[in-house]
């Protein structure tokens, strides 16, 4: 069964605020992820923490999605760092319903075919982005925790073999270019 993804979750903006060279709250931005949606741990706290920045304090479980751009990306925040914010490049989403992982709401939006809904319903040409409505209307299903944690291990099983692939091709070229410059010799 299908839910909209308002119907299970709170979804807000992130805040817009004015970096600082010194702070204390994290300020979390889209420059803080790598390509493989990974989070940069040298990242350093640069807001002032202040009524108007707790209030959007981010909580273990709570999703950015990537609401401009060409990757609307979903990364589950951990707790690690905090107390952190979300900037305004991201839209928060907060889950309500404890029969969904945050990791496999991450994981659906992520898919392919979630990323092609969300480019279609993206607005802009210079840089598109994807509106709160637009987020919250998209369908999520929602198997049994037991199916979410299954699809979530098949799912890093894949990442883990095609970083395999990515070490084994690296080692395969530098023996190819080793015997051609043996060669050479």
């Amino acid at each position: 069964m299908k839910h909209k993804l308002s119907d299970i979750a709170t979804i807000q903006s992130g805040v817009y605020a004015k970096p600082e060279l010194e702070g204390e709250v994290y300020y979390l931005q889209a420059r803080h992820f790598d390509r493989q949606r990974q989070f940069n741990p040298t990242v350093k706290p640069d807001l002032k923490g202040d009524r108007k920045i707790e209030k959007h304090f981010l909580h273990p479980g709570d999703l950015l999605v990537a609401a401009k751009g060409y990757d609307h990306f979903a990364v589950e925040y951990k707790g690690i760092i905090k107390p952190a914010v979300a900037s305004s490049m991201f839209i928060v989403v907060k889950l309500q319903d404890k029969k969904v992982l945050p990791a496999f709401l991450a994981w659906h939006i992520n898919n392919l075919h979630t990323q092609k809904l969300l480019s279609d319903a993206a607005r802009g040409t210079a840089l598109p982005s994807i509106t709160n409505s637009a987020l919250g209307n998209l369908k999520i299903p929602i198997p049994s925790i037991e199916k979410q944690k299954l699809i979530l291990q098949i799912h890093e099983l894949h990442v883990q073999e095609n970083k395999l692939k990515e070490h084994i091709n690296s080692l395969r070229e530098k023996q190819i270019q080793q015997q051609i410059i043996n060669a050479i010799k």
